[in-house]
């Protein structure tokens, strides 16, 4: 019988405490799948999208298991990202920081962009739990500053970034350095060929688990085909976002060319845009993290490969302006939105050339809502799920066909009010977390 209460995982105490201040009613398909797994001690690949709970899949059970008393490193964490690594750690925090006396346990979070000396100078004691970005991580354990040849955990998350990024060798170097009997679980959106040798190497018989795409497109979201039409996009883009006037909306495009792009045309549109990918600088990046954090911007233009991982708390609408190129990701940038019980909506302006990919979403089941702006008014435009002769469909019913003017889809009333107070919450506790890290 499927396990529905994280009672019925007999976490310590503290634990549970940390469960119930998360606001965690009953695990995730992810959790309920992987959960009882690492509990077991059974090497496992976890396949899910983003919003599906899978941080804490891994970090649950690993902090029931670790044993306070050996002042040994127990378990590796990687993330592809600063920004990732460092959310991790901070829910790592949030579950141990209830810990009574002899149950404490030390989590470090080792990246880049920090004094490395200085951070070898700290690590006389080591610490029971390492998250961080592959890079440092070996860097550290070359210096023979930290040391993970007693660790039988190693987590993996986000693994096909991470292999995308080119880290899959600061990973092996790690992993050759660990016990035999090395448990490893990996989680991430998708599982490329190319990443399957390695997971061979290290993972003998893993029990695979997939939370399908179907099941966490969750109901909350809506999703809306807008057709580009004669319009130049960016207008349009412009047009969508003034309409809908979002908490917080971010867009997403597939390279950071196009979001430098578009980034100037909103903001030659008057349009205070904030952007999100690879080509900025650390100092860039976290700055850019914080502005966001503080809502000091309505919109964001961000690219898959920066964004994923990053949690941002508020996002009430996405909008594509260009369809992944791997149409999992479509799922993982929905998933952005309609969090903590609000509803959320999925925009994509889409032209001629993307109908393939939006009939293979379809097959998927994503519905699409068929929509388009005049104005500031929304209006319903045919069903597109005709493909018989699609195009010219289309072009015969926009002059026949009955248009069902609608007002822009904006965020429920009070939803401001909510997402404000749930963004404050999420500061103080980490400005907690943050003093008791300097005590």
């Amino acid at each position: 019988m499927a396990v529905y209460s994280f009672e019925e995982y007999r976490f310590k105490p503290y634990i549970r405490k940390a469960i119930g201040k998360l606001g965690f009613r009953e695990p995730t398909t992810i959790q309920r799948k992987m959960i009882p797994l690492i509990l077991k001690r059974q090497s496992a690949i976890g396949q899910s999208q983003t919003g599906s709970g899978k941080t804490h899949a891994y970090l649950l059970p690993i902090i029931q298991r670790i044993d306070p008393a050996r002042r040994q490193v127990q378990a590796v964490i990687f993330a592809p990202t600063r920004e990732l690594a460092s959310q991790i750690y901070q829910e790592a925090l949030k579950i141990t920081e209830a810990a009574v006396e002899g149950d404490e346990i030390s989590v470090r979070n080792f990246t880049g962009g920090t004094d490395k000396q200085r951070t070898i100078e700290k690590l006389k004691q080591q610490p029971h739990i390492v998250i961080g970005t592959p890079g440092r991580i070996h860097d550290l354990v070359r210096e023979q500053a930290l040391f993970v040849h007693n660790a039988s955990i190693l987590v993996i998350d986000e693994a096909d970034l991470l292999f995308d990024m080119g880290f899959i060798h600061d990973v092996d170097q790690i992993a050759g350095r660990m016990p035999q009997s090395l448990e490893m679980y990996v989680f991430s959106a998708t599982i490329p060929e190319k990443l399957k040798p390695f997971l061979k190497k290290y993972m003998e018989n893993p029990i695979f688990e997939h939370a399908t795409p179907s099941q966490l497109a969750a109901e909350q979201i809506e999703h809306v085909l807008v057709p580009l039409g004669s319009r130049k996009k960016t207008d349009l883009l412009g047009q969508v976002l003034r309409s809908i006037n979002p908490y917080l909306a971010i867009v997403f495009v597939n390279t950071k060319q196009m979001a430098d792009h578009v980034a100037e045309q909103l903001a030659g549109q008057g349009l205070k845009v904030g952007r999100i990918h690879g080509g900025l600088t650390p100092r860039e990046r976290k700055r850019m993290m914080k502005q966001v954090r503080d809502l000091e911007f309505q919109y964001i233009i961000a690219t898959d490969l920066a964004a994923r991982g990053i949690d941002i708390p508020g996002v009430s609408h996405i909008i594509n302006y260009e369809l992944p190129k791997d149409l999992d990701f479509y799922i993982h940038r929905a998933g952005r939105t309609a969090r903590a019980g609000n509803q959320g909506v999925s925009y994509t302006l889409y032209e001629p050339s993307d109908e393939d990919a939006i009939v293979r979403l379809e097959k998927m089941g994503i519905l699409f809502g068929h929509q388009d702006v005049r104005g500031n008014e929304w209006i319903d435009l045919p069903d597109r799920n005709r493909r018989k002769n699609r195009m010219q469909l289309k072009e015969k019913e926009s002059s026949t066909s009955k248009i069902y003017v609608r007002k822009p889809k904006k965020v429920k009333p009070g939803y401001k009010k909510k997402m404000a107070s749930e963004i404050e919450k999420l500061k103080r506790r980490e400005r907690r977390l943050q003093r008791n890290k300097k005590k």
